[in-house]
């Protein structure tokens, strides 16, 4: 093994050169408290970054043991840590002066959710971050100088702030762990309390803006309460800061549960709350504590998708010129057809919940009044809307529903619960609805000709996922987190509202490649496929999925999707080939 010394020296010898020169360093280095491991050089200033991993033993580190000993805290420790080292480049990284991408050093470390990651990794006997570095260049001609201070200098520095338990904020860390242990112990409750998802009180739900996910600061931001007749409370294992070990809020009950109210009132801001609320949230996000049924899955409207042979009927049938709706394709899907796709599609692997927006649904998929069912004839219209079939889906599927809407009066008569928003706090108004139904009742015909029906399972064939065009493997590349390229296939993912970043998206498509080449046989399902990529990360993690994964080496930038997303986009891969059974 070369130490920190023969580095300083190659970099050295190779100060003005060409800038393949900087292959020479690929290897492992020993510092005085951890080990450096260039695994891979960029063979470009421009070029993706070269990818680096730091080792320090936890005998020089010191994480206390009872931070990683459980697996939700080992979680939350190394998402912790990754969010440290950033802090840290943050702290010691300098501007420097280069072409490309020199001088960058960047370690993927996540935003408001807290999810399990390979930017960092804790074991027993050490701690590992992986992080990439641009190596400095003037032109394509190397800097080693300015090399040399990044890797021997920098990033030693970076990593005696962010790794030494002594130099971390250990309030703030242990702080971290503990309330995501106590999120993952209210959601462990949900189940056994009749809930689908539960809002912590003093929760502050509103974001700075449309696009910014950080919370809504100042004197005017209103803090959740609950009204008490939806207030529930769990036994967290950490006390919070007043000591108390109980958390109170607002429990949505299993069921359908209307969310009503005014616009600009709040009601979207909850539902958006809801559907990140399968994932943990760092302290301080003001969401931390709006916890969601694990297998919820937002829907919504997605005009222009393709859909593979997807049973429908539940919602549409009868289409002109005898298109069958039992095993739906088409290119190009309307709004009302995507919608009913994207049900069947999530109740297909799983779904417990669903989550829906009137803002981001079709008009005609979700109600059809008493004028346009006297316009318009039962046997003229192919669709069944989805207020005729919402008490099925949790009466017959035990599938529950969350629905904002502000348009519809007729959904009073299915909700089970009917909560009405006003200046972001909430009412239950649900013996107002009652007595609004009874006072004007309504004139609707209930349109559900036949019983819901089957959910019909399919076989992806795993043929369909071959797009390397020759090449030995299938090109793989994330731009942006709603942009999958795969193959020859760009993936248009922006209606995927649970799928939050870049690096789920990347680990969603390398995830599709390894289901394709090793889950993938002529029985299997894809809910089969998806609920044993789910097990596969449980044993193995996401180290596996990665392509360079031999020899240890690893980029570091995987966050772990969820089976849910996983499906969804394998099914918007436009190759994608299936058999109904």
């Amino acid at each position: 093994m070369s130490d920190q010394d023969q580095l300083r020296k190659t970099l050295s010898s190779i100060d003005g050169r060409g800038y393949k020169a900087y292959k020479q360093i690929r290897g492992s280095y020993l510092f005085p408290l951890f080990k450096l491991c260039i695994d891979h050089v960029q063979g470009d200033p421009f070029a993706l970054p070269s990818k680096i991993r730091i080792r320090i033993n936890q005998d020089i580190s010191q994480l206390p043991r009872d931070l990683w000993e459980k697996p939700i805290r080992k979680m939350a420790l190394e998402d912790f840590i990754a969010r440290s080292v950033r802090r840290s480049i943050k702290q010691v990284v300098t501007p420097k002066k280069g072409t490309g991408k020199s001088g960058l050093i960047f370690i993927d470390a996540g935003r408001q959710e807290v999810l399990e990651r390979t930017a960092s990794v804790i074991s027993k006997d050490w701690v590992e971050v992986r992080m990439q570095v641009g190596l400095p260049a003037a032109g394509r001609t190397i800097l080693g100088n300015e090399a040399f201070i990044m890797l021997c200098q920098e990033i030693p520095e970076i990593i005696e702030q962010a790794l030494l338990w002594e130099n971390i904020d250990q309030g703030a860390c242990t702080q971290f762990v503990e309330c995501v242990e106590n999120q993952e112990s209210i959601k462990s409750q949900l189940d056994t309390s009749d809930i689908a998802a539960f809002v912590a009180n003093g929760s502050v739900l509103p974001r700075q803006s449309g696009i910014s996910d950080l919370p809504l600061t100042g004197t005017n931001v209103v803090s959740f309460q609950t009204p008490e007749s939806l207030l529930t409370s769990f036994e967290v294992p950490n006390p919070f800061i007043n000591g108390e070990t109980v958390i109170h809020g607002m429990g949505i009950p299993k069921g359908i549960t209307l969310i009503v109210g005014g616009g600009y009132h709040g009601k979207s801001t909850v539902l958006k709350a809801l559907e990140r609320g399968v994932y943990y949230h760092i302290p301080g996000d003001g969401r931390e504590y709006v916890v969601t049924n694990s297998n919820s899955v937002k829907i919504r409207a997605e005009d222009g998708r393709r859909i593979e042979n997807v049973n429908i009927t539940p919602f549409i049938t009868n289409l002109p010129q005898n298109t069958p709706t039992d095993s739906f394709c088409t290119e190009d899907a309307s709004g009302s057809t995507s919608q009913a796709a994207n049900i069947m599609e999530a109740l297909e692997v799983g779904a417990e919940v669903l989550l829906l927006d009137e803002d981001t649904s079709a008009t005609n998929f979700m109600v059809r009044d008493a004028r346009m069912q006297q316009l318009v004839q039962k046997n003229q219209e192919p669709i069944t809307p989805f207020v005729d079939r919402i008490w099925e889906v949790y009466d017959r599927i035990d599938v529950s529903t969350i629905l904002v809407m502000g348009g519809s009066g007729d959904y009073f008569d299915v909700a089970d619960t009917a909560i009405k928003m006003q200046d972001y706090l909430p009412h239950d108004v649900h013996d107002q609805a009652l007595d609004i139904i009874a006072e004007f009742p309504t004139l609707r015909q209930v349109e559900s000709p036949k019983l819901f029906g089957k959910i019909t399972d399919r076989i992806p064939k795993s043929s369909s996922f071959d797009s390397s065009r020759g090449r030995k493997s299938v090109k793989i590349d994330v731009q942006t987190h709603d942009m999958l390229i795969y193959g020859t296939n760009r993936i248009d993912l922006r209606y995927l509202d649970q799928l939050v970043e870049k690096s789920q998206t990347r680990a969603v498509g390398h995830a599709i490649y390894y289901a394709a080449q090793s889950l993938m046989n002529p029985s299997s399902t894809l809910k089969d496929v998806v609920e044993a990529l789910e097990d596969f990360f449980d044993k193995n993690g996401l180290d596996q999925l990665d392509p360079f994964y031999k020899k240890e080496n690893h980029p570091g930038n995987f966050s772990r999707p969820r089976k849910f997303e996983i499906a969804a986009t394998i099914n918007r891969i436009r190759s994608l080939k299936t058999i109904p059974i």
